[in-house]
């Protein structure tokens, strides 16, 4: 059995005057992107594919360091386009995004719809993995493309998926047949690396 593994990327440096896709790792997020890439080696990892966005890429990179994996960036594999929605406190970001499972065929939270999202999105994985078909492959990406496609494929509520998920957090996959082999949920500020 090949393995398709969604990894959600790691804490970033929250900067409300800059983009969020433009966000980069914070110190914490780099420290627990080295703790990840200890994790993800028992599944044996091929190749690491990422995002564009730079807090995907640099998750991507030092966890491949550790697990000595090419990593390739992948232009469908993005968060949900929303960059002409500027920096949201919390509880309406997540109000937001909840309104944004909840109103898939419509642009209630930002420029792309949650079913133009996914279906980019899917595009995307199924491309990977129809190229790489005996190779186990990781998918570092965003939060709410990765439950909104998880929750697809299993008939999960995709708002609860969300915010079960931190950051990073991860969903193994088995391949062919898509299905939820485990969901990882994240890795904690107590965690060390020795301790992984």
């Amino acid at each position: 059995m090949q393995t398709l593994i969604l990894v959600k990327h790691s804490l970033p440096e929250i900067d409300p005057s800059v983009p969020a896709n433009e966000w980069v790792l914070s110190c914490e997020g780099r420290r627990r992107a080295r703790i990840l890439g200890v994790r993800l080696d028992r599944y044996n990892p091929d190749r690491i594919f990422s995002s564009t966005e730079p807090k995907a890429t640099e998750t991507a990179k030092i966890a491949a360091g550790n697990l000595n994996v090419p990593v390739e960036v992948d232009e469908g594999l993005h968060e949900h386009e929303r960059v002409n929605v500027g920096f949201l406190e919390k509880q309406r970001f997540e109000q937001s995004i909840r309104q944004f499972y909840e109103q898939p065929d419509d642009p209630v939270f930002g420029e792309e719809t949650a079913d133009n999202a996914h279906d980019r999105f899917s595009r995307a994985v199924h491309k990977l993995t129809d190229r790489y078909p005996k190779e186990n492959v990781a998918v570092v990406t965003h939060g709410t493309v990765l439950s909104l496609f998880v929750s697809r494929i299993a008939d999960l509520e995709p708002f609860a998926l969300w915010k079960k998920l931190g950051l990073p957090s991860w969903i193994v996959l088995s391949r062919p047949g898509i299905d939820i082999v485990e969901i990882c949920p994240g890795i904690g500020d107590e965690e060390s690396i020795g301790g992984a």
